[in-house]
């Protein structure tokens, strides 16, 4: 199935117009799920409704997949930062191309979204559709939804390299900025054609003058979203206590370095100048030295002002915990859209007032959540307040 087709199994919707800002209700539920050729799944449709939704079952059963593909329905690579290829199912003729469809159900009525990937005569890309309508790049999806998620793997995220950590804050951010994902994404288109052009020698000076004009301008909002959103991550988790202490936010790297003592304006312009006095440099070293893409997102225990890294396991995971569930508070109390939640194994290593606490947390946010584990018991507390589903071989059961 491709991309048009998984996007028009959905109910029909609105028609939205490409590019436009799309307004995000308070409480936005995916409400029909289709996958097809997606890692082990063939094909899926699944319902739900605004209830957090509980998928049990044994390891390997696709539980995780089919919260990697909801994670497709955002930009970037999902949330196992996979090529496209590796999510094709892969059948006796080969692998063929994955396709994710979703209905959104909002308060201005049903938007359909689809994604997938798409051979080209240059290769493959990911494809995006909104209503039907085929979208230029995947920033788009940004406009249409809020999602964050939380994995097994990033357990260890305050103790790996920094790329996780921005991108940990950059799904975060997107929720309060959607148009965050364009900004980054020029952004990067810039350093890969400056660093391109860099590398091959005797680029001319005017086209590298305005890569650098643009790189300039994305980088600085970039920073200046960043920053935002940390203040505001930090004083929702100061306006909340529980089991969950949270972890005090800051950001470390030149450009946000400069917004704390410049405006925004005069930032742009000094970043514009280090560029552009640093070509060599960044012509031996294979890209830009300094800007947003080197930033690091540091975290301190709230109430201990412990590093994270130096934090045990199960504190690391509390902070985590505490971080999102603090984006969800606030971006409701901004906004009144909060985002979609997928908590992969989230409650199997939490201790039994934790984690109940957490089921209360989410309840009380109203938000749509998915939640995997292989213990149906440790969701028991949920009852019919939660869609509980079984999961085995790629097929899916009501519980």
């Amino acid at each position: 199935m491709t991309v048009a087709a998984a996007s028009r199994s959905a109910p029909a919707c609105p028609k939205a117009v490409p590019g436009a800002l799309a307004p995000r209700a308070a409480g936005s539920v995916v409400v029909r799920l289709t996958l097809s050729q997606f890692r082990c799944y063939r094909s899926l449709r699944l319902n739900a409704d605004r209830r957090p939704v509980v998928l049990t079952g044994p390891n390997g059963a696709g539980k995780t997949n089919l919260l990697e593909a909801i994670s497709f329905l955002a930009p970037g690579r999902g949330l196992r930062r996979a090529k496209l290829g590796d999510c094709d199912r892969l059948e006796s003729d080969g692998p063929t191309p994955w396709a994710v469809a979703a209905t959104l159900s909002t308060s201005v009525g049903p938007i359909d979204i689809g994604t997938g990937r798409e051979a080209t005569d240059s290769g493959e890309r990911r494809a995006v559709r909104i209503a039907g309508e085929p979208q230029r790049g995947q920033a788009v999806l940004a406009e249409y939804g809020s999602f964050a998620w939380l994995t097994p793997q990033m357990d260890r995220l305050f103790l790996e390299g920094v790329g996780p950590r921005r991108r940990f804050l950059d799904r975060l951010v997107f929720g309060f900025d959607p148009s965050h994902a364009r900004r980054l994404a020029a952004y990067d288109h810039g350093l890969r054609e400056r660093a391109r052009l860099l590398a091959e020698g005797g680029a001319d000076h005017a086209w590298l003058a305005a890569l650098e004009d643009g790189m300039a301008r994305d980088g600085v909002a970039v920073a200046a979203a960043r920053r935002e959103a940390v203040a505001r991550l930090n004083r929702a988790q100061q306006r909340r206590s529980g089991p969950f202490p949270g972890a005090m936010l800051s950001l470390k790297g030149i450009v946000e370095s400069w917004l704390a003592e410049i405006p925004a304006l005069a930032a742009e312009d000094k970043f514009r100048a280090l560029l552009a006095a640093s070509r060599r440099r960044d012509a031996e070293a294979g890209g830009a030295v300094d800007g947003p893409h080197r930033s690091d997102v540091l975290a301190h225990h709230r109430i201990k002002g412990m590093p994270g890294a130096q934090c045990s396991t199960g504190e690391q995971k509390a902070m985590l915990i505490a971080i999102v569930l603090a984006d969800a508070w606030s971006q409701l109390e901004q906004s009144g859209q909060a985002p979609i939640l997928l908590l992969d194994e989230v409650a199997a290593h939490l201790d039994e007032a934790r984690r109940r606490a957490l089921f209360d947390e989410l309840l009380a946010l109203g938000v749509q959540v998915w939640l995997t584990g292989t213990d149906a018991q440790l969701f028991a507390p949920l009852g019919d307040r939660a869609q509980h589903f079984r999961v085995f071989d790629a097929t899916i059961h009501t519980a």
